[in-house]
């Protein structure tokens, strides 16, 4: 009897090495379906977080101010994407309408991070708050496939640019800045190489276990509502062609010159007041209009209609509209005779696989594109806060009314030109041979002179 209890306890070991094995996705390995406890990639996630995570919250605290309240919405980001991550472990793969309720949460902090830093413009740590803000769209990687790995590592580039001037600003002044410009940096340094070992090619989901749901989060917007009615213009009496022809008669009327005169009715001698004093003693009604500072009705403002979002192929043009906090839209199957056009593209990042024709970026707010090749142009108006990077060869970009553009240019991109007209804020990022960036602004205060024969416009330093 011994030997049999013996031999039965080496069983239930054998199963229970079994069930933890099969829980996780991509080759990791998690717990079965509704365990208390954490798959392996959850718990190397938990370091990341008990490390550079706490560290970076620790020097945020010590410095405080915007500072403290900006780590305190990243703290809250990384704690739902752990919550994801708990997910997958013990579900299998949704759908992507499926998928796009369960990073709401992360997808909504990322959207609080970056609303945070553009309402503290002038922050005195304005500079911390950007950095913070350019990579935090990083923690999207869960929704980038094949290379989330290097998705991060754009991100962190991002942030180069004020990571560089806090560390010029508190080098000889403040130390503790300075290890705060490092323990920061060293959460998207750790949360790449934690990417490398357990989500190579993109998130991992358990292959056993429910299809995952959010039906425990928040759910999914309402559809919009129905457009209103048209409006009807049939009424053109102050405007277009009737409006037209009554300015044309009233400048005709003015330039009759003293013939203005022929068409006004005479008045008799017993009707005027200087010849009849009586009449002023006579009252009439007096004429009623509005008062002066009389409040008058106004219609109420309509709200703002929310159109759905839209990526689809339309002929020979991919559609990317009415984006909303969407990390990791990616257009692969691509042809060179397509075109791209994104409109009204907010918080958003878009990936453009293959050989296309041209790109349009219309009316986006921090708008990330990257792209391959690209054999026309790629126009950048109207935008606000954008990057685009261009991992292959495009041979013109043109960037037009637009307030902040970080372009990336690589290699093979060098020889590339950039027109830009009523734009302000534009960076232009060179890759070194160590595969770092060098940031170079591109002018927006020019001198004009006349030398004679012609004018002759160079571009000069912002002064000041």
């Amino acid at each position: 009897m011994a030997e049999l209890a013996g031999l039965v306890q080496r069983l239930e070991v054998a199963v229970g090495r079994l069930e933890s094995m099969s829980g996780g996705g991509g080759g990791v390995s998690g717990p079965a379906a509704g365990s208390g406890a954490v798959s392996a990639y959850v718990e190397a996630y938990d370091g990341l977080i008990s490390g550079p995570v706490a560290q970076y919250a620790a020097l945020s605290q010590k410095i405080g101010g915007d500072v403290q309240k900006h780590a305190e919405m990243m703290k809250q980001a990384f704690s739902c994407q752990r919550q994801l991550l708990v997910t997958a472990s013990r579900s299998q793969k949704p759908s992507d309408a499926a998928l796009a309720p369960l990073l709401a949460p992360v997808s909504k902090v990322i959207t609080e991070v970056q609303a945070f830093r553009e309402k503290n413009r002038s922050s005195p740590l304005f500079n911390h708050l950007s950095a913070v803000s350019e990579s935090v769209p990083a923690l999207g990687w869960v929704a980038m496939a094949p290379k989330p790995g290097p998705f991060v590592k754009d991100m962190q580039d991002a942030a180069m640019f004020y990571t560089n001037r806090v560390l010029k600003d508190y080098k000889e002044k403040d130390k503790m800045h300075v290890d705060w410009v490092n323990a920061y940096v060293s959460i998207w340094s750790g949360l790449q190489a934690y990417i490398k070992q357990h989500h190579t090619t993109g998130l991992s989901w358990s292959k056993t276990g429910p299809v995952a749901s959010a039906s425990g989060g928040a759910p999914a917007p309402p559809p919009p509502g129905p457009p209103p009615p048209p409006m009807d213009f049939g009424d053109k009496s102050s405007g277009g062609e009737s409006g037209a022809v009554s300015r044309n008669a009233l400048f005709a009327s003015l330039n009759k010159g003293s013939d203005i005169t022929k068409g006004l009715k005479h008045v008799s001698d017993d009707k005027k007041t200087h010849k009849n004093p009586a009449l002023k003693t006579q009252t009439g009604p007096l004429p009623t209009g509005p008062k002066p500072f009389a409040s008058r009705p106004t219609a109420a403002a309509s709200p703002a209609r929310t159109l759905p979002p839209v990526l689809e192929l339309d002929g020979k043009k991919w559609k990317v509209e009415n984006q909303e906090g969407a990390q990791g839209l990616v257009i692969s199957d691509t042809e060179l005779k397509q075109v791209v056009y994104a409109f009204k593209c907010n918080n958003s990042t878009l990936q453009v696989k293959g050989k296309i024709n041209s790109i349009i970026v219309d009316n986006c707010k921090k708008m990330g594109l990257v792209f391959d090749d690209v054999v026309g142009i790629i126009e950048v108006i109207n935008c606000r806060d954008v990057k685009v990077q261009v991992m292959g060869k495009v041979p013109t970009i043109s960037i037009n009314k637009t307030d902040g553009c970080h372009v990336y240019l690589s290699k093979d991109s060098l020889a590339c030109e950039i027109i830009s007209a009523k734009s302000s804020e534009m960076n232009v990022l060179v890759p070194n041979k160590d595969g770092e960036y060098t940031e170079i602004p591109v002018p927006e205060q020019f001198k004009t002179i006349w030398d004679g024969s012609k004018l002759v416009t160079t571009a000069t330093e912002i002064a000041g």
